[in-house]
């Protein structure tokens, strides 16, 4: 059998998804010849309010339902934000309610993958914040269910969409940077307080803040073949809004190395107890979250990775540094639902890819298993890359 580099596999694997989607949109959109992609969101907390702006804001995508086991919250959201949808108290009645196409899944995060798995049986799409599933076995039985019904799914997030970062991929293909190597991503603030999911088992900083910083790094260097990792529990004890005192289950510490093709090395630091002003709002941030080094040049990246303010390139030994690309071009990190929605109406394919978000999945696994035991763990998930070519 001849062999490939796994540049070539990785480019095949690209060629594959891109058919797997125009085969799954072709056969949506005769089955729907100009019809609005219908959607229903499951879970109306906090997150629901930057989620159900940007779905009404498209033409091609009608919001049809609203669920919330605090099944008030559905009906606050409802009369908000003016949708005229029908209302649900658990995903059952949803499934069985009015038709809709596609999931947008924002409930805590530890019933992800039972309540995708649920839709997808349904035969619905799927969009899902992250993360898509409790572990990567999980994740990937999603897909797997997903194609043999000819579905699609997609977990958050979307950081792949910014301007800033289809500008720092660039400049990585063009050797900008020269030889690239290492990088290093950070996020954290002193946690969340209106839930407790957070803190529980298969909550923790990872898949809630380092999910970012993953998907971004691997977004740029190409898939990790490695990850050692030390997490920890600062704060055994937190008090949250809606159980008073509870026990931290999950790390609210984690510091990440992943080993990416060509000797690069990547690290990621992440958790519940990091000062930070700015917390949640980004738009004023004018430090970088993400920097990338190579023996010509390094590049930061400002603001947040899912929060992008601009890009500052240091490529010279004799001017500064220049901040550049400081035009967001509209981009939001709550657009993705909106944004693969539009895809499947547009038969097109987006910079979101499922096996991406499934590889950052194995990533915050192996990091947990590289904590406990001392060990390198090597991953073996893929995703087509370049994501930006």
């Amino acid at each position: 059998m001849k062999k490939i580099s796994r540049q070539a596999f990785l480019q095949q694997t690209a060629m594959a998804g891109a058919a797997l989607l125009v085969s799954s949109l072709e056969g949506w959109a005769a089955q729907t010849p100009g019809q609005k992609l219908r959607v229903a969101v499951i879970g109306c907390g906090s997150v629901s309010n930057r989620y159900i702006p940007q779905l009404l804001s498209s033409p091609l995508i009608e919001l049809v339902s609203l669920c919330d086991i605090k099944y008030e919250r559905a009906e606050e959201q409802n009369k908000q934000y003016k949708v005229n949808a029908k209302t649900y108290r658990n995903i059952d009645e949803l499934l069985n309610g009015v038709p809709f196409d596609m999931m947008v899944t924002l409930t805590d995060m530890q019933v992800h993958g039972d309540l995708n798995r649920k839709a997808l049986q349904a035969g619905k799409h799927v969009w899902s914040e992250k993360p898509m599933a409790n572990t990567y076995a999980e994740g990937k039985a999603l897909l797997d269910l997903a194609r043999s019904k000819g579905l699609r799914i997609w977990g958050a997030p979307a950081v792949v969409n910014s301007p800033q970062f289809a500008f720092m991929s660039r400049a990585l293909q063009e050797g900008k940077l020269g030889r690239v190597a290492a990088a290093h991503g950070q996020y954290g603030h002193t946690g969340p307080t209106w839930s407790a999911f957070f803190y529980e088992k298969d909550g923790g900083s990872m898949p809630d803040l380092g999910v970012y910083n993953m998907a971004t790094l691997t977004g740029l260097l190409g898939p990790a073949r490695s990850v050692m990792a030390m997490t920890s529990i600062v704060n055994p004890e937190r008090t949250v809004d809606d159980k008073g005192k509870i026990k931290v289950e999950a790390e609210d510490n984690a510091q990440i190395l992943l080993e990416h093709d060509g000797g690069v090395i990547s690290h990621i630091m992440c958790g519940f107890n990091y000062f930070d002003p700015h917390g949640h709002e980004a738009a004023n941030q004018t430090l970088h979250s993400i920097q990338i080094y190579g023996d010509k040049g390094n590049m930061r990246l400002i603001g947040y990775d899912w929060e992008t303010n601009g890009v500052i390139m240091d490529t010279s030994w004799d001017e500064p540094p220049k901040l550049v690309c400081t035009d967001k071009g509209g981009y939001e990190w709550q657009e993705g639902a909106r944004v693969v929605g539009e895809s499947m109406i547009k038969q097109t394919e987006p910079l979101i890819n499922v096996e991406h978000a499934l590889h950052v999945l194995e990533i915050i696994e192996a990091a947990r298993k590289s904590s406990d035991t001392g060990n390198r763990i090597p991953l073996l998930s893929r995703f087509p890359w370049p994501v930006v070519k």
